[in-house]
Order: C-alpha cells, then sequence, then structure tokens
C-alpha cells in the first residue's frame, strides 16, 4: 500500500463534506506533477486530507476506491490527458497535525509536500504515514 496526500480549501470541499458524501470523484487536478501521482495510485491506497488556506492541516484519511480515470471535469479546449480517482472517506483525525507541527517534526523533514506546498497530490513514505496517524490521534 502506497500513501499520499490530498489538499482542498475546506470551503470549497472539506474533509466533513466527504465524510457526508462517503466518496468523492477527487476531479480538478491541473498540475503534471500531481497527474502522475493520481496515476500512480492504487486501489486501497491510504489519502491524508490536508485543509489548505484557512485551517492549514492534515485532518483525516480517506482510501483510493478507484484507480485513475479521465477526469469529467476536462473543458474541451483542454489537450492534456487529466485523470481523476475515486476517494472514500475514512477516519477523522481526533486531532489535525498543522502545517507548523508538521515543519517543526523531524521525522517529516523528507516529506514532498513540506518541499512543494502547491503540489495538490503528493506521495507519502511509511515513515511518515506512521508519524502523521500517531501525531493526529490514530
Amino acid at each position: 500500500m502506497n500513501h499520499w496526500l490530498v489538499k482542498s480549501e475546506p470551503e470549497a470541499y472539506s474533509f466533513a463534506q466527504l465524510c457526508r458524501d462517503k466518496t468523492t470523484a477527487w476531479t480538478g487536478v491541473r498540475n503534471y506533477t500531481a497527474r502522475i501521482n493520481l496515476r500512480a495510485m492504487a486501489k486501497g491506497d491510504e489519502v491524508f486530507f490536508y485543509h489548505s488556506v484557512t485551517d492549514k492541516a492534515v485532518v483525516g484519511i480517506a482510501t483510493v476506491v478507484k484507480t485513475a480515470y479521465p477526469d469529467p471535469t476536462v473543458e474541451p479546449d483542454e489537450k492534456a490527458e487529466w485523470v481523476c480517482v475515486d476517494l472514500k472517506a475514512g477516519k477523522a483525525f481526533p486531532r489535525p497535525v498543522t502545517l507548523d507541527e508538521m515543519k517543526a517534526t523531524k521525522t517529516l523533514k523528507d516529506l514532498v509536500f513540506l518541499r512543494q506546498s502547491r503540489l495538490s497530490v503528493s506521495p507519502v513514505g511509511d515513515k511518515e504515514a506512521a508519524v502523521l496517524r500517531k501525531l493526529g490521534g490514530l
């Protein structure tokens, strides 16, 4: 199993909304590196859900339930082959893991998200995934 981190502004789509919806298509990603990461996701992979802009914290976990397929939100004039995956809501973190806390945790120093913060979908190593779950109270 691989681990990933996805970002969303809670005002646009929050983890609470994912929990209400139970599943969602993770659409609208328009970055080439993020697209590569979406294509690498496998069914059953763990996904950390990060609230960007306002909360700036990992707030829960989801699971990939459908691998990459054509993004239905692609505009007709877009030439790139954009994809999406389907995510299923998992557990909310009892305690959100803030960006400041992640930056201050030495074992998270190699987290891709901390080096490429604008990337909306990024890989998370096994060691970092265990640390995030522990910090979040799971």
